[in-house]
């Protein structure tokens, strides 16, 4: 089985860093993501994931440390969602990070707002064979995890 190359796109003021690698079943997304054209930035992404599926880890680390994006982001990353969910593995398992910052984090007061929080997912992911979680990190201004929770779905 040959492995997929690393997928490094380097951030820019409008783009987010993202780092895809096969090798570890990271697929790491940090940073603003206000593209002009998020076809440019995500499809060269979705086309990775696409092949990653096919040899996936049996954890994959989807982290989503974004501070700001905007509606064509979330399209773009709904559909890499939509494709990771595909893996078709039964013991394998799909882990989704959320980074928030800590007062939001707060706001979520326990385990029932939590999962409330991801009701609208569970629809999209009730087909998945591998396992779904969510991990919610609370980080401080500097980025540093302050609490931490998982969901599985």
């Amino acid at each position: 089985m040959t492995e997929l190359q690393r997928l490094i796109v380097e951030q820019t003021v409008k783009t987010p860093q993202i780092d895809l690698n096969q090798l570890t079943g990271d697929l790491i997304f940090s940073g603003k993501s206000i593209p002009e054209n998020a076809a440019k930035v995500y499809e060269p992404v979705l086309n990775w994931v696409t092949e990653y599926i096919l040899k996936a880890r049996p954890t994959t680390n989807l982290m989503l440390n974004m501070e700001y994006f905007n509606t064509a982001s979330v399209l773009w990353l709904a559909k890499i969602f939509k494709v990771l969910i595909r893996i078709n593995e039964p013991d394998y398992i799909l882990i989704v990070h959320l980074y928030l910052p800590v007062d939001e984090y707060d706001d979520l007061n326990d385990f029932d707002d939590i999962k409330d929080v991801f009701v609208p997912i569970e629809d999209i992911v009730s087909g998945a064979v591998s396992s779904i979680g969510i991990k919610l990190h609370g980080v401080d201004y500097k980025g540093k995890i302050i609490k931490e929770t998982s969901v599985f779905l």
